[in-house]
């Protein structure tokens, strides 16, 4: 018997009054050994004379227990099955679907995308087989998204995404083919099953392909909330998941060259990542080389982009010739991250004191070298084991002043309901500010300082783990970095040592790196909403290693030590600017 829907709703106060047979005789529509299958405990009760029969224990005990009426996939999940009166068989549609393409990688990464009509009735599972395995992905693991082609063939009115990918890592190897079996599952029991050529595509392109349907996919409200809010959940995980593991393949096969004087002590590391433009390697030589100070510091060149390479050698060879700076260039056989990248170089660097720096800053200040060192040296280890500087745009005005954490609220709805959408904005202190608002460039702790340019003590840099390397390509990795060193009882500063940033102009950014960044905020606001909301929100954050004067205790757990009261901050005669949206740096 292929099992339907009861002849009423079970669920229904009045069903035992109304129309339970007093003698528990079975109706039509109740099939014993489904029932029996699905709950095998009553299978053993019935078996040992305990009830009658299965309906019997359903009259009594099931009905109330919301037990299931037949007997299901161990891949399905809860379901509630409803049926009109009178109705002796089943009376499903068709269900309208299509899968269009199924994807796997090597380390058993899979994608299916497709739509499905199920404005009536949810897409409840959608189950990947192979030979000799399969899983059952349920809806949070799906990325919902909009398909007009689909509304119009459909005609369809209303607010609702048919389409669909979904995205799974086994991180294993799941052997050779060709083909494999794509069912979708709705809640009410239908299934499409659909037998699909099998496209091999390596991890990265399945990556960029998730990637580029997360950024280019259409939505029915705001496509970066839409985006960021279906990435916080377990879609998200899974891609970064992916994503690291593809760090770290890439990280493992990097090779190192050294060039120019190994003859005494450095005071510090210059590590800057490069990716798309290898000139800046030359032009940063050139720049910083004549500065008072620079000889007691090294060039750490790490490179994302293996075509760049002879390049990037031969220019580094000759600079090291005419500049005379000791130089390391790391090179990777792909795109690993500004995380994993970052990392990777500060492993070759050989200094104590470690500067992050994007390939399109250059000194404003000729003596920013001796500046530097002696502000390590002098002030308080507390003021320096994280700092970062005022960076300035091209025309002079104030492009960095430290970071500050503000929230963003959009909403996101369906045919349903109307929901908020919380996600966390980085923004930057005195943003086209003039150069001499003394205001944003004095020495002072601050939330967060930008990636462009990041000082840290290598024992800090290490005790804090380095760069998170969850983030997919770069994005808020340095104020992840930044809140962990809060967190672990140290504030990042700003010291004054000025530099020029061309922002934006040190990489290439294509159209999939947009999708990380959809990834990126969804994983930095999910990790980091909790403490950010606890005294760091805001372009005046209360929490107490901010102000000045508190005491630098150390605060447990990424929850500020309130044993200090702040100080009272007054109001600056300098009205503070309108925060430029943007991405962060």
């Amino acid at each position: 018997m292929t099992i339907g829907e009861p002849p009423i709703d079970i669920f229904d106060d009045d069903f035992h009054e109304a129309v339970a047979p007093r003698n528990y005789e079975k109706p039509d529509w109740f099939d014993e050994e489904a029932y029996l299958s699905a709950n095998p405990d009553v299978l053993v009760s019935v078996g040992a004379a305990e009830f009658a029969s299965a309906y019997h224990h359903y009259i009594l005990h099931g009905r109330e227990e919301r037990r299931p009426l037949h007997g299901s996939s161990p891949d399905r999940r809860n379901c509630l099955i409803r049926q009109r009166r009178g109705d002796d068989r089943p009376q499903k549609a068709e269900l309208r679907s299509s899968v269009e393409v199924a994807m796997m990688s090597p380390r058993g990464g899979l994608m299916v995308v497709g739509w499905v009509d199920d404005m009536s009735v949810a897409l409840d599972w959608v189950k990947l087989s192979g030979n000799g395995w399969h899983m059952t992905l349920t809806p949070n693991r799906l990325a919902r998204f909009r398909r007009t082609d689909v509304e119009a063939a459909l005609g369809a009115v209303g607010v609702h995404s048919f389409g669909f990918f979904a995205f799974a890592y086994a991180a294993e190897p799941l052997g050779d083919m060709d083909t494999c079996t794509v069912t979708l599952g709705l809640a009410d029991a239908r299934e499409v099953v659909k037998e699909l050529s099998l496209r091999r595509v390596s991890e990265i392109e399945l990556r960029n392909t998730a990637l580029g349907y997360v950024s280019d996919s259409e939505f029915f409200g705001n496509r970066q909330v839409e985006a960021v809010r279906l990435l916080r959940g377990p879609v998200g995980t899974t891609i970064v998941k992916h994503n690291r593991d593809i760090s770290q393949d890439i990280v493992r096969g990097a090779h190192v060259e050294r060039f120019g004087p190994r003859d005494r002590k450095l005071r510090g590391s210059l590590v800057v990542c490069l990716y798309g433009k290898p000139e800046y390697l030359f032009l940063q030589n050139a720049l910083f080389a004549g500065g008072h100070g620079i000889e007691d510091y090294e060039m750490v060149y790490v490179s994302n982009s293996p075509e760049m390479a002879e390049k990037l050698m031969k220019d580094m060879r000759t600079a090291t010739q005419i500049y005379n700076l000791p130089q390391t260039l790391v090179l990777l056989p792909g795109n690993a991250g500004f995380g994993a990248a970052n990392n990777v170089a500060v492993n070759h660097a050989v200094s104590d004191r470690i500067l992050i720096v994007n390939p399109d800053v250059f000194p404003r200040d000729a003596d920013w070298a001796s500046k530097h060192t002696q502000i390590v040296t002098d002030r308080p280890k507390a003021e320096t084991d994280l700092f970062g500087v005022p960076l300035y745009y091209d025309d002079g005005t104030l492009m960095h002043g430290g970071m500050y954490f503000e929230y963003d609220v959009g909403l996101s709805g369906d045919a349903a309901a109307m929901t908020g959408c919380r996600m966390v904005r980085v923004e930057h202190y005195g943003k086209g500010a003039p150069a001499w608002s003394d205001e944003f460039t004095r020495s002072r702790p601050v939330p967060a300082v930008t990636g462009a340019f990041i000082s840290i003590s290598r024992a800090w840099y290490e005790k804090l783990g380095g760069f998170t390397e969850d983030f997919v390509f770069g994005h808020y990795e340095d104020a992840d970095l930044c809140l962990k060193s809060i967190a672990a009882g140290v504030a990042p500063w700003i010291h004054d040592i000025r530099l020029w940033h061309l922002e934006g102009k040190g990489s290439t950014r294509l159209p999939v790196h947009e999708g990380g960044s959809y990834v990126n905020r969804g994983i930095f606001s999910e990790r980091w909403d909790a403490v950010i909301s606890a005294g760091l929100e805001g372009r005046r954050p209360s929490h107490p290693l901010l102000n000045p004067d508190a005491s630098l205790k150390p605060t447990v757990a990424g929850k500020p030590n309130h044993s200090t009261k702040p100080a009272t901050r007054t109001r600056s005669s300098l009205l503070f600017p309108k925060a430029a949206k943007g991405n962060p740096a």
